[in-house]
């Protein structure tokens, strides 16, 4: 197992970063909040985990070890793989969901796209014993876990690691908070990757 990749950035796409590991590129799965954190040249360290299948091999990485545990825990449930587990980790912190799995708080889950009513409580069941106990990272102090950064507050972020201006990351909010906000009076989280894709298209129409 990789649990970890440490070296400059090479290259950031929207869902994915290159470390260059003693001269080979290694291609890692990141959440926007984990892009937005790196910028090309710098030096990063980030924990992973490998996801073996029979025709590919998948990196999926995490800023700390804790978001690599909570994934890989995840995916003990059954039907959970790994890119739902991924997009639990990049809705919710890890301490968030052990919050909502120890309180029965399906509306949590169910922010998750992909994630329906049936499917939450399925969860709710299937990992009560198993993502452990709130570490209090990410608790406040009324006990109850803090909301995760908002959509456009991640997808500000991942744009600026990406190498885009202020000015230019503002714009493409703005272009695509019409979707977002559909998505909320659907009663369902903006899926941020989407939002990503969207963003980067239009800035590439206006370039």
């Amino acid at each position: 197992m990789i649990a970890f990749v440490s070296g400059p950035v090479a290259a950031l796409a929207p869902t994915t970063a290159v470390i260059e590991v003693g001269g080979v590129g290694m291609l890692v799965q990141c959440t926007p909040a984990t892009l937005a954190g790196l910028r090309i040249g710098e030096e990063a360290r980030i924990a992973t985990s490998l996801v073996v299948r029979e025709d590919s091999l998948t990196l999926y990485g995490f800023a700390d070890d804790d978001e690599r545990q909570t994934f890989e825990l995840l995916q003990t449930a059954s039907g959970v793989g790994p890119r739902l587990a991924q997009a639990m980790i990049a809705v919710h912190a890890p301490d968030t969901l052990r919050v909502a799995v120890a309180t029965g708080d399906e509306k949590t889950l169910t922010a998750v796209p992909g994630i329906g009513k049936k499917g939450a409580q399925k969860l709710l069941l299937e990992l009560k014993d198993r993502l452990g106990e709130p570490l209090g990272t990410h608790i406040g102090r009324q006990g109850v876990a803090a909301a995760p950064a908002s959509w456009s507050d991640q997808l500000h972020s991942a744009l600026i690691g990406l190498g885009y201006a202020t000015r230019e990351a503002d714009e493409a909010v703005a272009l695509v908070a019409p979707q977002a906000e559909a998505a909320i009076e659907a009663g369902e989280a903006p899926a941020v990757p989407r939002l990503l894709r969207a963003a980067l298209q239009s800035l590439n129409r206006t370039r």
